[in-house]
């Protein structure tokens, strides 16, 4: 018996026509493409299968990420109490907060920057390798080295006390260390180097006051004029006092509405891919083809569910908590109004949520601590609602697992099939063929007989006549 797996190895046979005038390979043809139904029925399957396939798992990411949202809405840190500092002109003095600070106003005037001790020399290439003593350490000098050379070396040593620069056709020295205290540059006299008169310059202080204390530094980052903050120097204040304020330990309020409207952009973000799912219609006719994919789930029951249990959970209050706090709209989260006497709006519709940030504001202000707790316990349960669904485990899990194993299925009774169409239209030529060499048989022996025939009849005639 020839198998599936031979016979599709074979050559396909080609069959002229048969003696009588038949078109074998246009019924073979014919016959093939009846058969073929079920194997176009089962490929339109799969690719409906796979298609809804791919739209869910869009859906099933999109709702993991509205949980990792919803989630940072219960985060404790998110309410941490923290002071801020700013300053009322940052291009002169500029403050950053450690840790605790003694809060209020401070007025911080800057008389004088803290600085480097310099000196510059004019600089001759040797002819020859030459060694240069700077603050004690060796430096060597190569023959025809330039000065820009020079300068890289030294530089590039982590352990010299100095940087250099070139300004022109100068190197200039400067301590690696600000203020008055900083040790002088010393520099061996001779060699390449030759020192310009009137350039040499003391490193200094930064000098300032705060609330006209007076204060000095060696650096222009200065850590113990204010407890807590730290102040850093950028120019004098000839224009007046740079006032630094330090507020008391609260809420971020930026921060909690940052995160707020992030829960807000992806839950709009989520409800309108499962909108636009649910009410797509599939293509029909010619329009199919050019937009194959879309309507997949047209409709679907399960997705309607899980919209209408989102859109419940965003004003279902927390059990429990007062009613002044308990849910989302407590903070000025909601749909807007689409009817009565406000504008038509498509996104209050759809259940898009919006964010009023001055109620948000008002209810960290007169009452934080409700709002913290309101948050933490609705975003439990509204993480567990959307995990339901598209988390690990949950139903679109389970029913992706099953369209998995289902295209899987179908594509084995396709690749089955595929075989078995092959084998038989391979039978029908053979059939056929040999048909055509019977016929072509008989074509020949009635050809003959007929010759034989007109030959008696021939000689009869011939008879008759003589």
């Amino acid at each position: 018996m020839t198998s599936i797996g031979s016979a599709t190895n074979q050559p396909l046979i080609k069959i002229t026509g048969l003696a009588n005038g038949f078109k074998p390979e246009e019924i073979i043809s014919s016959l093939m493409g009846i058969e073929r139904l079920p194997l176009e029925r089962m490929e339109f399957e799969r690719l409906h299968e796979q298609d809804q396939e791919t739209a869910l798992h869009t859906i099933q990411a999109s709702l993991q990420n509205l949980a990792g949202s919803t989630s940072e809405l219960g985060f404790p840190t998110l309410f941490d109490t923290a002071q801020t500092v700013t300053s009322s002109e940052s291009s002169r003095v500029s403050a950053t907060i450690a840790a605790g600070a003694a809060i209020g106003g401070y007025e911080v005037e800057v008389t004088q920057l803290a600085s480097a001790a310099q000196r510059g020399f004019s600089f001759t290439s040797p002819e020859a390798a030459e060694t240069l003593t700077i603050d004690g350490k060796e430096v060597h000098v190569g023959a025809g080295e330039s000065v820009s050379e020079l300068a890289k070396s030294i530089n590039g040593d982590g352990e010299a006390t100095v940087y250099a620069a070139v300004v022109g056709e100068t190197l200039v020295l400067s301590d690696r260390e600000t203020g008055q205290n900083a040790n002088f540059i010393e520099v061996a006299p001779g060699g390449p180097l030759t020192e310009i008169a009137g350039h040499a310059k003391e490193g200094r202080n930064a000098e300032y006051t705060v609330d006209g204390v007076i204060g000095s530094s060696s650096s222009n980052t200065v850590n113990e004029a204010i407890p807590g903050v730290t102040l850093t120097l950028s120019a004098v204040t000839t224009t007046g006092p740079v006032t630094i304020d330090v507020t008391p330990p609260a809420m971020n309020v930026e921060k909690i509405a940052t995160q707020v409207q992030a829960f807000i952009t992806q839950y709009n973000s989520t409800i309108s891919k499962l909108n636009t799912e649910i009410s797509t219609k599939p293509p029909a006719g010619l329009q199919a083809q050019a937009e194959k994919g879309t309507g997949t789930l047209f409709g679907d029951f399960e997705l309607e569910g899980l919209l209408s249990s989102m859109r419940e959970a965003i004003y279902t209050p927390v059990e429990g908590l007062p009613s002044a706090m308990s849910s989302l709209a407590s903070i000025g989260v909601s749909t807007g109004a689409p009817t009565g006497g406000s504008a038509y709006s498509q996104a209050s519709v759809e259940g898009k949520l919006t964010l009023e940030t001055a109620t948000l504001e008002e209810a960290l202000k007169t009452n934080p601590e409700g709002v913290e707790k309101m948050l933490e316990q609705w975003s439990l349960g509204f993480q567990k609602t959307v995990e339901d669904y598209g988390g690990p485990g949950g139903s679109l899990h389970t029913r992706l697992q099953s369209d998995e194993s289902q295209v899987s299925y179908i594509g084995t009774q396709i690749t089955s099939l595929t075989e078995t169409l092959e084998l038989r239209q391979h039978n029908l030529e053979a059939e056929y063929s040999a048909l055509e060499v019977t016929l072509e048989k008989s074509s020949s022996q009635s050809t003959w007989l007929e010759g034989q025939i007109a030959a008696l009849d021939g000689e009869k005639s011939s008879e008759s006549s003589s």
